[in-house]
């Protein structure tokens, strides 16, 4: 291929890209870093640790007793009835199993299925950033415009003047992260209460991911959109298997939305996924059905981070505990002058401890000199990352 032929491709492909400026995410980036220098990796937010036996133990007899053929497109009305029953027990809010449920592969897809039902071109979304990586390219896609209210350190509790302030004719949806990622604050009741009159008021849609909504610390309660009447009226409520049972890899999640929203939500999701791993969903129908094997998982995870930061108090790092999720914030102003992106590239690579810049996920990629790591580890990974940290 000669240089123009080569060129012409370039400028063909960055006529045709409706994401020209997307790159590959920092979890990638720093996976492969990290494997690329033998780090231990504390970046990407997986467990490195087995789920339950017994959830091993009923898949395997799902595919045993035969359920490897298509689930029904909303999901299987088995685990439909038990989110339903675990959601009337948490948050007193039913949903009804046949039209206000669905099962999709993973909590990204369900966050990228509700923005594809409703954004159109030019319809604003508010975000509360730091956000998660997905929800603006996504909302870019389908010719959204992304408004962001930035969460400060080192509570990161919305401002819901701020968030006022941005609402305008065009604006169509907010999207709120309880537990959230990756601060792990967690939202108030007053915080809701307050997402609820704006909703009201300026007749919004809500878009809640609540996929860290089992791993909350210090006796915290999680104020779920569902809990509020008028709130769950005219919220999509995004939720994770994954995150929940340490088996990320299974990309398993669901999506609850009254009727008429989850209509607009089935639609795309019919032609997107059509339907989700079958024997997985048969084992989580009753795996669910014991509350305890999700009720018991915040003193779980409440255990490993008291350890790590108990095992690094004595380091250069500053940090307010995460009220929830299974991530930690560190503050590393005090250590250099370094900016977050050439500090972590430091870690990896000196170091041999792989974190996350915390810049990539803020407002105009705003450098608040903070690190996170992922402490939904062994209790040996924990520790020798331990030791690193405080040798810094």
């Amino acid at each position: 291929m000669c240089f123009d032929d080569f060129s012409f491709l370039i400028l063909v492909t960055l006529m045709i890209s409706k994401l020209p400026n997307v790159t590959t995410s920092i979890f990638s980036v720093m996976s492969k870093m990290a494997s690329d220098f033998n780090a231990i990796n504390l970046s990407q937010g997986f467990p490195n640790f087995e789920s339950d036996p017994l959830l091993i133990e009923l898949v395997n007899k799902a595919m045993k007793d035969g359920f490897n053929q298509y689930a029904p497109m909303p999901g299987d009305i088995g685990l439909r009835a038990t989110i339903c029953e675990k959601v009337r027990l948490l948050h007193d809010r039913l949903y009804d199993i046949d039209k206000e449920i669905t099962i999709t592969a993973g909590a990204t897809q369900a966050i990228f299925t509700v923005l594809a039902a409703l954004i159109k071109k030019d319809d604003e979304v508010i975000i509360f950033t730091p956000a998660y990586d997905c929800y603006e390219p996504t909302i870019k896609l389908f010719g959204g415009i992304t408004r962001a209210v930035q969460l400060e350190a080192p509570f990161f509790k919305p401002n819901w003047e701020k968030v006022e302030n941005l609402i305008n004719s065009h604006t169509k949806l907010i999207i709120i992260n309880t537990p959230h990622n990756p601060s792990g604050a967690v939202f108030s009741r007053a915080d809701l209460l307050q997402l609820q009159k704006l909703t009201e008021k300026y007749n919004l849609l809500v878009l809640s991911d609540e996929v860290y909504e089992h791993i909350i610390f210090d006796d915290q309660i999680h104020y779920s959109v569902s809990k509020f009447r008028a709130l769950s009226k005219r919220s999509f409520v995004v939720a994770s298997f994954g995150k929940t049972f340490h088996n990320t890899g299974w990309k398993i999640g669901y999506c609850l939305a009254p009727k008429l929203l989850m209509n607009e939500f089935k639609k795309i999701h019919q032609y997107n996924v059509f339907s989700v791993n079958n024997p997985i969903q048969k084992a989580l129908a009753i795996y669910l059905s014991t509350p305890k094997n999700y009720l018991s998982l915040s003193s779980f995870y409440q255990k490993k981070r008291d350890l790590f930061l108990e095992l690094i108090k004595e380091s250069k790092f500053k940090y307010h505990p995460t009220e929830g999720t299974y991530f930690q914030l560190l503050d590393f102003s005090s250590i250099t002058d370094l900016s977050d992106l050439d500090f972590t590239e430091k870690l990896t690579k000196t170091h041999k401890l792989a974190t996350i810049p915390t810049s990539v996920f803020n407002q105009n990629q705003s450098d608040n000199r903070q690190i996170r790591v992922c402490f939904a580890k062994t209790n040996d990974v924990l520790i020798s990352a331990a030791k690193i940290i405080n040798s810094i």
